[in-house]
């Protein structure tokens, strides 16, 4: 039976850390990260996202703040909103919550985002960076994987990775940090010819495609570590529940390690949020990252 990777426990060890962290940029520096939200219409999902981020950033000693715009707030609004944002010297993170309205051009919006004040790393800039010299912002999801995975495994080098996805949000990057940390990398996707027999080659398989319980159990090769990024709601037994990519329970029976749904990913994705807001309030104030 599969060990498993609980998030919640994860991302409250980071918590407290940055906690710890913020408490000593107040004495040290007189600095408080703070980080603002931007909500865009009557989404119930975000609306829980949103109410959760400010809650955490509260509770590490952090500034939230938060602007809840109309479902038809146009553009230029939301455009001037994260102008005076990138303005604001008490802001040292901006997330704009995704998805946004049709009426709204998304990478408009995400690239108007200072790339220093771009905690989600979905900027342009941050993401050449990545790809690159590894610098910059790294997105949240990515960057909470590989803090369970080199939790649960230590040295990565070598290994066999494996991601089924291929977004800018989680499949691109989540390749990038894999090669940086010595991985062998592979991204498959949906259309990906013999996807079970390149998924049982995996040390490390990433299952981020949004297709409820795609991953069965006879995907995976024994022993190996899988992260399940996936979050779909399903209709079972006349209730609603959410559940992964990979089919849990037949998956578990094979792999060494595993993250649930829910109780994994989702909790270390608002954590490393908070992580990069600390990380970048010490950039903007020439704060050495290694201090604190």
């Amino acid at each position: 039976m599969a060990t498993v990777i609980n998030g919640k426990e994860h991302a409250q060890q980071l918590r407290d850390n940055l906690a710890i962290e913020v408490s000593k940029l107040k004495s040290d520096h007189a600095l408080v990260p703070g980080l603002a939200v931007v909500l865009v219409g009557e989404d119930p999902a975000s609306q829980i996202y949103v109410r959760n981020k400010a809650k955490q950033t509260v509770e590490v000693g952090m500034k939230s703040f938060e602007h809840r715009l109309d479902t038809d707030t146009d553009e230029v609004t939301l455009l001037d909103l994260i102008a005076s944002l990138n303005a604001d010297d008490a802001v040292h993170g901006i997330l704009v919550q995704l998805p946004l309205p049709p009426h709204i051009d998304e990478f408009k919006v995400i690239n108007a985002v200072s790339h220093d004040k771009d905690v989600d790393g979905f900027h342009l800039m941050n993401v050449g960076r990545l790809n690159t010299d590894g610098g910059g912002v790294v997105p949240c999801t990515p960057l909470g994987s590989l803090m369970m995975l080199k939790s649960q495994l230590g040295d990565l080098t070598g290994l066999n990775a494996v991601i089924v996805g291929r977004s800018n949000i989680v499949g691109k990057p989540m390749a990038a940090l894999l090669l940086k940390a010595n991985c062998t990398v592979t991204i498959a996707h949906s259309r990906t010819k013999n996807l079970e027999e390149l998924c049982r080659t995996a040390d490390i398989l990433v299952a981020a495609v949004g297709r409820p319980r795609m991953i069965q159990g006879d995907w995976i090769k024994p022993g190996a570590t899988v992260i399940d990024v996936g979050i779909n709601r399903i209709e079972e037994n006349g209730a609603t529940k959410l559940v992964g990519d990979v089919d849990y329970l037949s998956a578990s029976e094979v792999a060494g390690a595993i993250t649930p749904v829910p109780g994994g990913v989702g909790p270390m994705t608002i954590a490393c949020l908070l992580h990069n807001t600390v990380q970048q309030a010490k950039r903007i104030a020439g704060i050495d990252l290694s201090d604190q």
